[in-house]
């Protein structure tokens, strides 16, 4: 990761754009003046959109998967850790009700350039695979529904998050993840 300060702004106020409106929402003279530098200065960093977008699902997904890591060291029981990782969606909500940055370009997935498309991917495979990891510690489920459960616990999480998003109520997320519970999609 470069730790040029430009380019971290760039980052930082694309992820916000990004979170808000998607990939389409990316423009370079918006980004400009969110960061207080000229337009073509972006290009310097990010030739083009597509590179851009990139760069920040990609930064996305690295940020997003340290979490989790943390999130895995942080409890001891791995059946601790499935219940915090839904918290890890909400803070999206609690900020400025934002959507996670991977799942609003997943909705976008068609339109994406596709250097895009394998960065939003990673995110889902970087999920999926931790989801995966921890509930075979915790033995939760057998081996052969681990990487289907943790499938549909991604992709539950990720739908709560964007029907709380679309009524502005993160009470609606959190009442979603405990019917999750309830139903024994997510451990109680």
């Amino acid at each position: 990761m470069s730790s040029n300060p430009s380019r971290e702004k760039i980052l930082a106020a694309a992820k916000k754009v990004a979170q808000a409106h998607g990939y389409s929402g990316l423009n370079f003279r918006d980004l400009a003046e969110d960061v207080g530098i000229k337009a073509a200065s972006i290009y310097y960093y990010f030739p083009n959109k597509a590179d851009l977008g990139a760069a920040v699902a990609r930064r996305y997904w690295e940020d997003s998967a340290a979490v989790l890591e943390a999130l895995l060291a942080k409890f001891s029981d791995p059946i601790h850790s499935l219940r915090h990782y839904p918290d890890t969606f909400r803070e999206a909500l609690e900020n400025n009700n934002r959507l996670c940055l991977c799942s609003f370009m997943a909705a976008e997935y068609e339109d994406l350039p596709e250097p895009v498309k394998k960065e939003v991917q990673t995110f889902a495979d970087v999920n999926v695979a931790w989801l995966s990891k921890v509930l075979s510690a915790a033995n939760v489920v057998s081996s052969e529904e681990t990487e289907r459960r943790a499938q549909a616990i991604f992709a539950a999480v990720a739908g709560a998050q964007l029907i709380a998003r679309s009524r502005s109520d993160i009470s609606l997320y959190d009442a979603l993840i405990e019917s999750y519970r309830v139903a024994g999609l997510l451990p109680a």
